[in-house]
Parts: structure tokens; sequence; C-alpha cells
């Protein structure tokens, strides 16, 4: 009884038209340097509307430390709109909204705290599961942003 339970939540979990238009993907990210760590976790999930359109949420969790400099804490979330003129091309748009959490290791004892916007506009090419290109951010603030540059490239990978 309780495995013919368990096959018709999965049978229509499996057959129900919204989950089967959900793709799911994300990024993981590790550095190491001279003292330095970094790693990233940032999950996604995406609705196709059709073969064109798709609009996304995702989640961002990051955290940096140098030895005897600073350690950093940015948490956040995103709303990523792709379209896809042709199969092989797409363009993105991506807001992102973090909060960034720095404590610096020096004598003068500098915290900051503080909330970072980020609009992304992007093109990149490649098939349904695998995409990659380069991105803009429009809003970048060269003396708030987590990224060294308004110009990077991207990898997206969807399942």
């Amino acid at each position: 009884m309780f495995s013919s339970t368990n096959n018709f939540a999965q049978n229509s979990y499996n057959d129900n038209p919204f989950w089967s238009k959900v793709r799911y993907g994300g990024g993981i990210g590790l550095g190491f340097a001279n003292d330095f760590f970094s790693a990233t976790l940032a999950p996604q999930a995406i609705y196709e509307f059709n073969s064109q359109f798709a609009l996304g949420v995702g989640l961002n969790g990051t955290y940096n430390s140098q030895k005897n400099v600073f350690n950093s804490t940015v948490v956040g979330a995103s709303v990523i709109g792709l379209f896809n003129p042709i199969p092989d091309a797409q363009i993105s748009a991506e807001f992102e909204q973090l909060n960034v959490n720095q404590r610096f290791k020096n004598n003068l004892g500098i915290n900051r705290n503080y909330w970072y916007p980020a609009l992304f506009l992007g093109a990149g090419y490649g098939n349904r599961n695998f995409m990659a290109g380069i991105r803009y951010d429009v809003l970048y603030n060269r003396d708030k942003s987590i990224y060294g540059n308004a110009w990077m490239p991207f990898v997206r990978v969807f399942f």
C-alpha cells in the first residue's frame, strides 16, 4: 500500500503541466589563492512558457575570506527573464539584489553592511540545456559591487 501511494505521487508530479515546464540549474563556485578562499552556491529555477520565453528566480550565497584582511558574506535573490529569438541564441535580463556584509581586519575596524542591486543584460549561444555568453551590469558601481567588472562571462546549465 505504501509503495502504490508513493508511485501515485510520483506520477501525478510528472504529469502536472506546470512542473513539466520547470527547469533547474544554477552555479557552484570555489576559489583558492594566497590565503584567500571563496565559495558560492547559486541555485536557479525557470519556468518555460514556450520555446522562446522563460522566467525564473534564483538564490545566491557567497562567502569570501582573505587571511588577516577581511571576511565577507553575500546573500540575495534574483529574477531572470530569458528570450530565445532562434533556438541557439539567447537574450537575458536578470535583476539581482544582494546583501553584502564585509568585516575588515585592520586597525580601523571598518565593517560594511549594505544592499547592492545589479541589473544584467546579456546574450549567449548554446542549446536548450547549456548556454555560454556575456552579460553587462547596467547598475555597476565600482565601489560597492562584489563583481570586479561590469562585463562578465556566464555559463548557464538547466536540467
